[in-house]
């Protein structure tokens, strides 16, 4: 799992930020998330995760922009909520990234790292689960 988008500092600097949120600091994966994330593996999430973000977010005007984000059944849509990575708005609040234009590349790919570095330090538990990622 590459995670060079965002660096140590500037995800431990989000950490802080996102943990004063009530609301972000909630998001914790269910057991049917662990289960996927264990049964498909960390680089086909995070491929997901990245169709995700070219699909539902990167357009300058996404469709149901607000509400396109479910929240739960999937690992990925638990970290975009928990890391302000949900809707247009969110990210311009949480990431400065402006609303109205599309999303670059370099952003997809910051959005993404953001999302696997939450997702792995909240896979506890998914080694009860059996791993075969092998099968999808």
């Amino acid at each position: 799992m590459e995670h060079s988008a965002i660096s140590d500092t500037e995800w431990q600097a989000l950490k802080l930020r996102l943990a004063e949120s009530s609301f972000r600091s909630r998001f914790k994966l269910r057991r049917s998330e662990l289960k996927y994330l264990a049964e498909r593996g960390f680089a086909v999430v995070e491929g997901q995760c990245r169709n995700f973000i070219r699909d539902r977010l990167a357009p300058a005007q996404p469709f149901r922009d607000g509400k396109q984000t479910p929240m739960r059944g999937h690992p990925g849509f638990v970290a975009q909520h928990a890391t302000g990575c949900c809707c247009r708005g969110c990210l311009e609040k949480w990431h400065g990234i402006p609303q109205g234009r599309r999303l670059s590349e370099e952003e997809i790919n910051r959005i993404v790292s953001i999302l696997m570095r939450w997702i792995a330090e909240h896979s506890a538990g998914m080694d009860e689960f059996p791993v075969t990622p092998d099968l999808f």
